[in-house]
C-alpha cells in the first residue's frame, strides 16, 4: 500500500497507486504541477556512476527529512514547471538498482514506494514514480562519496522549496534529539491514552480487549461546534462491527482534548476516547463463558479467539480512521493491544486496589467445540494479562484491505501466544482470511466483510 500524499492527490485528482499515464502526461504546462517541497520531475533515470548514486540517495533523503514527497521519472521540466514527457523504462532491471542505491547509500535507509505508471501504448515503458513519506527515524544522511568537494556542508538533505538544502550541524543535532525524544513521547502517549480509558471502566469485572493507537506524527483534529456537529453525524454513522451493518454508538460528548464515544449501557458496551492529536483507544467487552474444571464449581472464565480477533480486526480501522481523517495524522502508528480478564487488575490502572472485590477467575482463551458447543481446551495456561505491540500504516488499515489484515495477525499472535497459541489460525501473518474458523456470533460477519473489501481468495 502507497503513502498517501493528500496535496498530491488533489492535484492528480486519485491517489498515487491509481494515477494513469494520461492524468501525468496532462501536467505538461501545468504551472499548479510546479515542482516544490513535495513534487521533482526527472527527465530520465539517475545515472549509474557515482554521481547518479549520489543525486538519487539526496533526494529520497531531502524528501524523508522534510514533509515527504514525490519524484517523476520520465519528466522534463522548464523552470519547475512539467515541460515534456520521457518515458523511461519499467523494466526490473531499473527498479532493482532504484532500490540497491537507496539501501546502500542512505542511513538509516530511506523508506519509499515505487509505482510504474504505464504508457498504454508501449507498456514497457512511462513514468515510474517514487513515493518518499516523512519519515520518523530521520534524519537521513547521505553516505555515497560526494562527487563534488563539500566543506561547508554535512551529507544530510532536506527538501526547501523546489531545490535541496543541506542540514547545518545544529539542524542535525536537533532533528537526532526529535528523533529519540519523539519515540519516547510516543511511547508515553499510548500509555496516557490507555491509562484514561482503563481508569474509566476500572469497575468492570469481565474480561476486555484494550487497544490503543498513538501516530508517530501527531495531527490535530479541531473541536467546534460547527465540527463537532459533523463529528458526532460520522461516529453515530460509523459501523464499528464490520460486516454487522448496524449503527453501534450514541451520541459523542466532549471530553479534555478529545471525543468520549459509547455504546448504550452494558458491562460489555463500547467505550471509546478520541484524543486531538490523533491517538485513539477502545475498551471491548468480550463474550464470556464460564465453565468447571473440578466438580461442579464455576473455576474458570474463557473467550472465543474468533471473538478476540474480530473485536481487533473491528477496533484497529475506526482507531486509525480517527487519527487520518479527523485529526490529519499520516504515515505510521504505534498500536498496543491488551486482553485482560478484569479491569481492576490491568496494570495501567491508577485507583486505587479495592480490597472487597472478589478475586477475577483464572482466564483462558478456547472455542467452543461445534458438536457438543463445550469447551475446547487449545489452551495451554491461563493468564489475566496479556499485551501485544505492532507499529502500522494508518493507510493500511483505514483501507481495511490485507494491510489490516497482517496488523490484525501479527496482534492477535502475540496476544494468544500468552495463553499458549502458536498462532490464531484465523489470519496468517501474509493476510490470508480463514472466516469458518471464527466464532458462530460472528463467522457470518466476517465473510460477508470479506467479500465485500475483496478478500476472499
Amino acid at each position: 500500500m502507497v503513502m498517501r500524499l493528500r496535496r498530491l492527490e488533489d492535484l492528480l485528482g486519485r491517489r498515487l497507486d491509481q494515477v494513469d499515464y494520461n492524468i501525468l502526461a496532462d501536467l505538461v504546462g501545468n504551472a499548479e504541477a510546479a515542482e516544490s517541497e513535495d513534487l521533482d520531475y526527472k527527465k530520465e533515470h539517475y545515472g549509474a556512476d557515482d554521481k547518479g548514486r549520489e543525486e538519487l540517495a539526496k533526494d529520497v533523503a531531502a524528501f524523508a527529512n522534510h514533509t515527504g514527497g514525490l519524484l517523476v521519472l520520465g519528466m522534463a521540466e522548464d523552470k519547475g514547471v512539467p515541460s515534456k514527457v520521457f518515458d523511461v523504462d519499467l523494466d526490473d532491471r531499473h527498479v532493482r538498482h532504484i532500490r540497491q542505491v537507496i539501501a546502500n547509500n542512505t542511513a538509516p535507509r530511506v523508506p519509499y514506494e515505487t509505482i510504474r505508471v504505464p504508457n498504454p501504448d508501449a507498456p514497457d515503458t512511462g513514468f515510474l514514480l517514487l513515493a518518499v513519506p516523512r519519515s520518523p527515524y530521520g534524519p537521513h544522511a547521505v553516505t555515497a562519496p560526494p562527487t563534488k568537494p563539500s566543506k561547508d556542508t554535512l551529507r544530510f538533505p532536506r527538501r526547501g522549496s523546489s531545490k535541496t538544502e543541506w542540514l547545518t550541524e545544529t539542524d542535525i543535532a536537533t532533528a537526532y534529539r526529535a528523533r529519540f525524544t519523539a519515540a519516547a513521547e510516543r511511547d508515553q502517549r499510548l500509555a496516557d491514552v490507555e491509562e484514561d480509558l482503563v481508569d474509566a471502566l476500572a469497575d468492570r469485572a469481565t474480561p476486555h480487549l484494550v487497544v490503543a493507537l498513538a501516530p508517530e506524527a501527531p495531527g490535530d483534529m479541531v473541536i467546534d461546534s460547527a465540527r463537532f456537529a459533523r463529528y458526532q453525524d460520522e461516529i453515530q454513522r460509523a459501523e464499528l462491527y464490520l460486516g454487522q451493518g448496524h449503527r453501534t454508538f450514541v451520541r459523542p460528548a466532549v471530553g479534555p482534548r478529545r471525543l468520549i464515544v459509547t455504546e448504550p449501557a452494558g458491562d460489555r458496551a463500547a467505550r471509546v476516547e478520541l484524543h486531538r492529536d490523533g491517538s485513539a483507544v477502545i475498551g471491548l467487552g468480550l463474550h464470556t463463558h464460564q465453565s468447571c474444571m473440578r466438580g461442579n464449581d464455576v473455576d474458570l472464565q474463557f473467550v472465543e479467539p474468533g471473538d478476540v480477533v474480530y473485536q481487533l480486526l473491528c477496533a484497529l480501522p475506526f482507531l486509525a480512521g480517527h487519527a487520518r481523517d479527523r485529526a490529519g495524522a499520516s504515515g505510521t502508528a504505534l498500536v498496543k493491544a491488551a486482553l485482560v480478564a478484569d479491569m481492576a487488575e490491568h496494570p495501567a490502572r491508577r485507583m486505587a486496589i479495592d480490597l472487597d472485590r472478589p478475586d477475577a477467575l483464572p482466564f483462558r482463551v478456547d472455542p467452543l467445540d461445534p458438536g457438543s458447543g463445550q469447551r475446547a481446551q487449545f489452551s495451554t495456561q491461563t493468564c489475566q494479562y496479556a499485551e501485544a505491540h505492532a507499529a502500522v500504516i494508518l493507510d493500511d488499515v483505514v483501507d481495511q484491505g490485507r494491510g489490516l489484515l497482517e496488523a490484525t495477525a501479527a496482534l492477535a499472535d502475540e496476544l494468544l501466544q500468552a495463553f499458549g497459541y502458536p498462532e490464531t489460525g484465523l489470519i496468517t501473518r501474509a493476510g490470508e482470511l480463514r472466516p469458518d474458523r471464527f466464532s458462530s456470533r460472528n463467522a457470518g460477519a466476517v465473510a460477508a466483510w470479506a467479500r465485500r473489501q475483496r478478500l476472499l481468495s
